[in-house]
């Protein structure tokens, strides 16, 4: 059975238990084969390249941007990819090659970008292209990097491994991401091998440009299309489980087990991704289905996402949300009745390239839900240029998930189990489907009503 799965950066970190967890575990021999590894960097190593994910804080790509000298930046973190090499001979990686490598790799990109800077200080050219080619270049680093260092290991014990390295560091075909895979794939017999692929893929269309920090998950997406596999597995750290463990304790929750990709949707809206909404669609539409599992816990089966699943028995399969939203309230009195007045408001958001997650209607008023980090200081100023009264206000979405919740009463059950805990509803939608029925409450209020909508309802 053919089957390509994805290993996360924090995973990839702990390779010791990838090894024995993942690709050693229960398999021997032929058994081992027949599996095509698509790896991310280690741990933070894309953050020392481009910025932390999450707090972000500057690396290399921020002194690039500022037109500041980078060499050092760029140094240092050779000097932490080096020392994450020292951390995994005891594996079997051969320290001077893996060495070598990586700092071969540095050199070339050190080329490229000198040769960028020099392009972008003339100011001759479109800045913003520059740029992302920086960009890409920095991000592609760290997967040559793991990558490498895991088929290294993988054939110094004694296994059959191909480095399939789409980062195209040394191709200059002008190919797109799909050709690049298609090509790279084309001749390979995967019952004689292991490949471990590039979570980056060179494309002419640049897949940091629609993707950024999600590419590993697309470049994923597009190697399973491209080879049809029985199953994509998808590797974490964490089960999909049914409530946040850090929230509601891991012995409040469980692994979800069993959902569709329309719930997986719904999770990514909100920023609780199964998988990268953009990387999950093309396996949608070709009906490959798609397991998340836990690294730490190899016996245990995941959580199986497939096109077609409804649960047989009404039930929430996540409750979930995010407290890293704000309320804009759009309030005009010449709204009502007046036909095309939500295409204009909503012509405002396209243009400035914000996506909500929530709305709601009345008379004379919009309500949207966006993201924290969309609340741009344009989107502020044409909004309050344009209508009569416009709020802002801090807040939070929780959700109740699922792929069969039409259940008689569960809305009222969720607005009591919000009100016995004290939870003010700001808010409340649920579309047609009843996929997802979504409370607006304060972001204070955000862990309160996780637990109590958990304890009523999980």
């Amino acid at each position: 059975m053919l089957t390509v799965e994805k290993i996360g950066g924090t995973s990839m970190a702990a390779f010791g238990d990838v090894l024995a967890n993942i690709i050693f575990h229960k398999r021997q021999g032929a058994a081992l084969y027949n599996r095509i590894f698509v790896v991310s960097a280690y741990a933070n190593v894309t953050n020392w390249l481009l910025e932390n994910k999450k707090t972000g804080a500057p690396g290399v790509y921020h002194h690039i941007t500022q037109h500041q000298e980078f060499r050092q930046a760029l140094h240092d973190v050779a000097i932490k990819l080096q020392a994450l090499n020292k951390s995994y001979e005891p594996l079997g990686l051969d320290l001077a090659v893996a060495d070598a490598a990586i700092q071969r790799r540095i050199n070339q990109a050190q080329t490229y970008l000198e040769s960028l800077t020099n392009v972008l200080a003339s100011g001759y050219v479109n800045s913003a292209h520059i740029l992302q080619a920086a960009r890409e270049i920095l991000a592609s680093i760290g997967e040559a990097h793991s990558a490498f260092n895991s088929v290294n290991i993988l054939q110094n014990r004694g296994v059959n491994a191909t480095l399939i390295d789409l980062s195209g560091f040394d191709d200059v075909r002008a190919l797109t991401i799909d050709e690049r895979i298609q090509q790279a794939f084309a001749d390979i017999d995967f019952a004689s091998t292991i490949c471990v692929a590039t979570g980056y893929t060179k494309g002419t269309e640049g897949i940091m440009r629609e993707f950024d920090r999600g590419y590993s998950e697309v470049t994923f997406s597009k190697i399973a299309v491209a080879v049809r596999p029985q199953e994509a597995i998808i590797h974490k750290e964490y089960h999909l489980c049914s409530a946040d463990p850090q929230l509601v304790g891991l012995a409040n929750c469980r692994p979800v087990g069993f959902t569709n990709y329309d719930v997986a949707d719904q999770l990514a809206d909100v920023g609780m991704e199964a998988i990268h909404p953009k990387a999950s669609k093309p396996l949608e539409i070709k009906a490959i289905d798609l397991r998340i599992k836990n690294t730490f816990e190899p016996d245990h089966p995941g959580t199986l996402i497939t096109r077609d699943f409804v649960s047989p028995r009404k039930h929430v399969e996540v409750i979930t949300g995010t407290d890293k939203v704000v309320i804009i309230d759009i309030h005009d009195p010449l709204m009502v009745g007046t036909a095309g007045f939500d295409l204009r408001l909503m012509q405002v958001f396209y243009e400035l390239d914000v996506s909500y997650i929530f709305k709601a209607t009345s008379a004379n008023s919009i309500t949207l839900l966006i993201g924290q980090k969309d609340l741009k200081p344009a989107l502020l100023a044409t909004l309050n240029a344009n209508y009569e009264k416009v709020t802002i206000e801090d807040a939070a979405l929780v959700c109740l998930i699922g792929s069969n919740i039409d259940e008689p009463g569960l809305l009222a059950r969720a607005a009591g189990a919000l009100a016995e805990a004290g939870v003010n509803i700001r808010s409340a939608g649920v579309a047609l489907r009843k996929v997802n029925i979504q409370f607006v409450v304060g972001r204070e209020e955000y862990q309160t009503a996780i637990v109590a909508l958990n304890a009523a309802l999980g």
